[in-house]
């Protein structure tokens, strides 16, 4: 009886890893064909790995793109060929819920090293991104010197 139990056990455990790890892949390839899809200027690729109600967050403290204003800000960029491009150099996926992930990411990008990191829905049986937060890597030694220009930003915000 406990080898019985124990083999079920060993089996369901096998079947979570085996499905988490699909999974997992699943978020990768999806993440890395939506930049891909960025770096082609493909506009309909890129927005179909998005769900409907999408939200991208940029790196200027005004960027909280809601998915149809995010389509009509990218629009000219893909029209023209060039939107930009991305490159992966580490990411980490996570999951506790079968339809919900998330995930960070470095990237190597025009403006250097950034941060990306996004949630994921399963919708009709397929990832989509459901939201994306980019942000600009500052090497703590330069710190300071950020914040000094980011006063002046402030101050703009502030004014509006």
């Amino acid at each position: 009886m406990k080898n019985s139990l124990l083999f079920v056990l060993c089996m369901c455990l096998g079947m979570f890893y085996s499905f988490s790890q699909t999974k997992k892949k699943q978020i990768n390839a999806l993440v890395t064909a939506w930049h891909q899809a960025a770096a082609d200027a493909n506009f309909d690729a890129y927005f179909g790995k998005m769900t409907n109600d999408a939200v991208f967050v940029g790196t200027d403290a005004t960027e909280n793109w809601q998915n149809k204003e995010f389509k009509e800000f990218c629009k000219p960029y893909f029209n023209n060929g060039k939107a930009w491009s991305f490159t992966t150099i580490e990411r980490n996926i996570y999951s506790t819920e079968k339809n919900i992930a998330w995930f960070d990411e470095l990237l190597n990008t025009q403006m250097g090293i950034c941060r990306g990191s996004g949630v994921v829905n399963k919708v009709g049986g397929q990832w989509k991104i459901a939201h994306y937060v980019l942000s600009i890597t500052i090497p703590n030694e330069k710190i300071k010197e950020v914040v000094l220009l980011k006063k002046v930003e402030k101050t703009a915000l502030e004014h509006k």
